[in-house]
């Protein structure tokens, strides 16, 4: 902070119109009555742990539990240390304040130069007031000089006093054997929040999860540092419901791909059993948006039984988007029809033309 280029009418009256050192010693005594209380519980529980392993505690669990029990006495003793000396250093800056106010100069003293000025050039008649100005001027100039003294103290105490403070260490808890973080529960935990056993990431409920938010066995997350809320086991993926999955978004077991609803599908959007592909609906289906049964249609989006082609629905169709019994050709409508956009009702009638035709 550069305080040279401000006028003494600017840093007086900044340091004057403050809050004064009241703020910081009562954020002085807060920080030394949190020292003694961080001090008391640490005391306080050394005590009860010293006693307990002295006495009840016996067995595996229990030398896990004074383990965990140790570093928490040292980490309430060095918080209370650590809070003890922000007393001493908002004390400090307290003291550095009323040093920079007794420094400066007094707002009405800057104001009462200015006014004099004032006076001395409007009655300046002939320059008989020459010398007074100059002599007010220079007096000015002192202010200046010592409003920038007094703030540049009080700047670089303050900053002396801050970069005394560090932060309190995090807090290192964790309930189990061999976890590495925070807050986990149960054993060989990589990371915090979990709970069980062999998780490597954040928030896992379970064995052997990797990645975050994982509730089951085993479950992966494909890509790293994504939310992963896998539910089940050996799922490789996100968002996955159920056993085995691999992909995003599926429910069911066995699922490859991504968004399936069943089991054994392979690919994405299928709903079903053992389809192969996308969209299909049904049991053994290969291809996509089929509906049914595998073995029953070929080609794609056939409902029915025997279909080949696209988009028909029905019986035995071929072609493209034939309703009905036995259509070839496209679009046709009905029974036994071929070619294109035809029907039951057409056929027929081409069918008494004919005749009628030959009888004549």
């Amino acid at each position: 902070m550069n305080f040279s280029i401000l006028p003494p009418e600017v840093n007086s009256a900044r340091i004057f119109a403050g809050a004064g050192p009241e703020p910081l010693l009562a954020a002085a005594a807060a920080w030394d009555g949190l020292a003694d209380e961080l001090t008391s519980a640490a005391t306080a529980f050394a005590s009860v742990t010293s006693e307990l392993t002295g006495a009840s505690w016996r067995g595996p669990a229990s030398a896990a539990m004074a383990a965990v029990a140790v570093p928490y006495v040292g980490w309430l003793t060095a918080a209370g240390a650590r809070a003890a000396q922000s007393a001493v250093q908002a004390r400090a800056v307290a003291t550095a304040y009323e040093a920079a106010v007794s420094a400066t100069v007094h707002p009405l003293a800057v104001a009462s130069n200015r006014t004099r000025l004032a006076s001395l050039a409007r009655s300046n008649l002939f320059g008989l007031n020459t010398h007074a100005i100059a002599a007010n001027e220079a007096e000015y100039e002192q202010m200046w000089a010592k409003d920038v003294v007094a703030m540049s103290g009080y700047h670089a105490n303050a900053a002396t006093a801050a970069a005394q403070l560090k932060p309190v260490a995090a807090l290192n808890v964790n309930l189990g054997v061999g976890n590495l973080g925070t807050l986990n529960v149960g054993n060989g935990n990589h990371g915090n929040n979990n709970v069980g056993g062999g998780n490597f990431g954040n928030s896992n409920v379970g064995f052997g999860n990797v990645g975050r938010r994982n509730v089951g066995v085993g479950n992966k997350d494909l890509v790293a540092n994504h939310t992963s809320l896998n539910v089940g086991n050996g799922n490789t993926g996100s968002h996955n419901i159920g056993s085995g999955n691999l992909g995003n978004s599926n429910i069911g077991s066995g699922n490859k791909g991504n968004g399936n609803f069943g089991f054994g599908n392979n690919g994405d959007g299928n709903i079903g059993f053992g389809n192969t592909g996308s969209g299909n609906i049904g049991i053994g289906l290969h291809g996509t948006n089929q509906r049914g049964f595998g073995g029953l249609n070929s080609g794609t989006g056939n409902i029915g039984f025997g279909n080949s082609g696209t988009g028909n629905v029905g019986f035995f169709n071929s072609g493209v988007g034939n309703h009905g019994i036995g259509n070839s050709g496209d679009h046709n409508t009905g029974s036994g029809n071929s070619g294109f956009t035809n029907t039951v009702v057409e056929t027929r009638a081409l069918s008494i033309a004919a005749s009628a035709t030959r009888a004549i």
